[in-house]
């Protein structure tokens, strides 16, 4: 459904050229391929700095590649007009780690909900209102009250819902979830990725799941993609990486993870059935 075909992406930080003042280019992607089918959860992990961050912002079509290309369904994402572009933004939703950031302050949680229902679906306000608290519903809010209360009367889990709310406004096929729980405590954390695999149980959604901990990955995704310094090194179905890693940097990495952090019992995710029994 979405594919990356040997992306490359570099940028001007280096010290600056006596003859041109040019900055030298610093590449942080090298040539990174990989494939995401339907309700499939594919991880990308890696230390910071090794350019998964920046991977995913390209694939939701945030930032522009040097060279490489983005498919989706066959098609470039750079060979889209502006009208594919547009439906590629409703069908490719983000998630990002700081809900508090996501959401207006000064607006009300219903009133962001509302926001892509009204200006992209051209809802009247009516009927955004009612499919807002619909959503908010879906994510395991009380929506009728939730849709009344801003962003600092909501918890941090409470934000990070409205915000899955806010993302599957659109009807999305694809969600890029850029450290979606690391901001959250443990307790917290086993609630949400419940709901995101819930999520893609009934809706077919798929995610492109970045994360730096290895032990949700393990108990979350189907398949991952390990990063080092912007190339992929490694990937492959979760089990196999993770029981018979192939590369040595995997293994370090790997090693460095408390092993009672990497169990999939841990937080209650089962992917056989893609719902969390928390």
């Amino acid at each position: 459904m979405l594919a990356v075909t040997d992306v490359a992406k570099s940028y001007r930080t280096g010290p600056r050229s006596r003859l041109s003042g040019l900055r030298a280019p610093r590449t942080v992607l090298h040539g990174a391929t990989f494939e995401l089918g339907r309700a499939e959860t594919l991880a990308i992990v890696g230390e910071s700095g090794s350019g998964k961050s920046t991977l995913g912002r390209i694939a939701l079509g945030d930032l522009a590649a040097d060279g490489g290309q983005v498919l989706y369904h066959g098609n470039t994402l750079a060979s889209l007009d502006r009208v594919g572009r547009l439906a590629y933004r409703r069908n490719v939703q983000a998630i990002f780690q700081d809900a508090s950031a996501a959401l207006n302050p000064r607006r009300t949680v219903g009133e962001s909900v509302e926001t892509p229902l009204r200006h992209t679906l051209r809802m009247d306000r009516l009927a955004a209102r009612r499919r807002a608290e619909e959503l908010l519903d879906s994510v395991g809010l009380d929506g009728a009250e939730m849709s009344r209360r801003f962003p600092f009367e909501l918890s941090g889990g409470q934000r990070q819902r409205a915000v899955i709310a806010r993302a599957l406004a659109l009807d999305p096929e694809v969600i890029v979830a850029d450290e979606p729980v690391s901001a959250l405590d443990a307790a917290v954390r086993g609630v949400i990725l419940s709901l995101l695999a819930d999520l893609q149980s009934r809706l077919g959604v798929s995610y492109l799941f970045i994360s730096h901990d290895l032990g949700l990955v393990r108990s979350f995704a189907h398949r991952v993609v390990v990063m080092h310094h912007g190339r992929i090194v490694e990937q492959g179905p979760v089990e196999r990486v993770f029981d018979d890693p192939k590369e040595d940097y995997t293994r370090r990495l790997l090693a460095a993870t408390p092993r009672m952090a990497i169990d999939p019992a841990e937080a209650g995710l089962d992917r056989t059935q893609g719902i969390a029994q928390l």
